[in-house]
């Protein structure tokens, strides 16, 4: 684990990191995002030395890094920047293979180490090994540099702005494999860049620099549900989760309150609760609101005793769902069926909402049409 205690960073007198307290847990990939000057890059610098820290320590597995020597905090420790940062007057191969001869490692498995690393960026090794940099496009470079980071098999690997250079197509590619090569390897990441959107996509915990000090470190979701201040809504953006679907959950268009009846009560009853809440169907619950049916119009209609219980007349519930649910899925899920109506149930078998096409509709509506407008609507009517 990286750890961040009370770090600040100074030039003549101005505070670039101000006492910064972290850690980075091992596994994820982390993304450090701000405006520019926020101190980002600072702090990834410092992480391996590049740069020494003014104040406070950093520690690797509980172990000071001036304590480290340097060489070896590096080459344990992969870095990729800008078009990959590559040697020009070295091949592909040389390239990739530059560490792990100067530690001297065995040529043959130095051979096999670099073509799986070639295959996982999906770069033929017979086709480009022996090309130098210049002969490769933006998007090949960096892959390059890449996996000449992991070549070493690193604890850690630090990204500076990899991709901020590459064409939006490439970039938009790129984030993709960087989170696959993630998935894979395993490997504690830091990445550096001013996009979003690309923290979004790649990270599994963002922390928002401004002004040397951290503003808020969590995960995407949390981030993009609950910003900590004005600052961090105005620079994630207003309703960025909603161009996030995978983040956007059932809770978050689901009606809290449905109308229930019990098991017990009569069709008269039923008719009548329906009526005062304009519904058509009533979820049927037991104690402790345990959803075990469900009452439509159509049911109550061709009853032909008004004292009939519902338990008598009810339907099973066709599907329920969760309310941490990816509403996505559940979209997926329900599509080509006539379901407009979907309980929704806590692990418990508890309701504690109902998914209708209605409240779908009048959610996203709130999201998109601006106060002002709505407020005018309601004006005029």
């Amino acid at each position: 684990m990286i750890q961040l205690i009370d770090v600040s960073k100074t030039f003549r007198n101005n505070v670039v990191i101000n006492n910064i307290t972290m850690d980075f847990r091992d596994g994820e990939l982390t993304v450090l995002i701000g405006p520019s000057g926020c101190g980002k890059t600072t702090m990834l610098k410092m992480i391996n030395r590049l740069l020494p820290v003014s104040g406070g320590e950093i520690l690797i597995d509980g172990q000071n890094i001036k304590a480290m020597d340097p060489v070896d905090l590096r080459r344990n420790m992969g870095y990729v920047i800008q078009q990959g940062g590559l040697f020009p007057h070295m091949t592909v191969r040389k390239n990739i293979e530059i560490i792990e001869e100067l530690e001297g490692k065995d040529k043959c498995e130095i051979m096999k180490n670099t073509e799986r690393l070639m295959k996982m960026v999906d770069m033929d090794p017979e086709e480009f090994l022996d090309r130098y940099p210049s002969e490769l496009s933006g998007g090949q470079r960096q892959r390059v540099g890449v996996i000449r980071a992991l070549a070493n098999d690193p604890e850690y690997v630090l990204f500076d702005e990899p991709f901020s250079a590459l064409d939006p197509l490439t970039r938009y590619a790129l984030q993709n494999e960087l989170a696959e090569l993630h998935r894979k390897v395993g490997k504690t990441m830091i990445f550096v860049t001013h996009d979003m959107d690309e923290a979004i996509k790649v990270a599994d915990r963002i922390c928002i620099i401004k002004n040397g000090q951290i503003v808020q470190y969590d995960t995407p979701e949390v981030i993009l549900r609950n910003p900590a201040n004005e600052f961090v809504e105005s620079f994630v953006g207003v309703n960025r989760i909603w161009d996030s679907p995978e983040y956007i959950k059932v809770e978050d268009f689901m009606i809290r309150d449905p109308v229930t009846c019990e098991s017990d009560m009569t069709v008269e009853k039923c008719i009548i609760r329906m009526r005062m809440h304009r519904v058509d169907s009533l979820l049927v619950v037991a104690e402790e609101k345990r959803l075990i049916g469900i009452v439509d119009r159509n049911a109550l209609s061709v009853s032909k005793d008004l004292q009939t219980k519902a338990r008598e007349i009810m339907e099973m519930v066709s599907y329920v769902v969760n309310p941490q649910e990816s509403i996505v899925d559940v979209l997926k899920m329900i599509e080509g069926s006539n379901v407009n109506n979907v309980p929704v149930v806590d692990s418990f078998g508890r309701l504690v909402g109902l998914l209708t096409s209605s409240s779908l509709v009048s959610t996203m509506s709130r999201k998109f049409i601006p106060d002002e407008r709505v407020f005018d609507e309601e004006e005029g009517e």
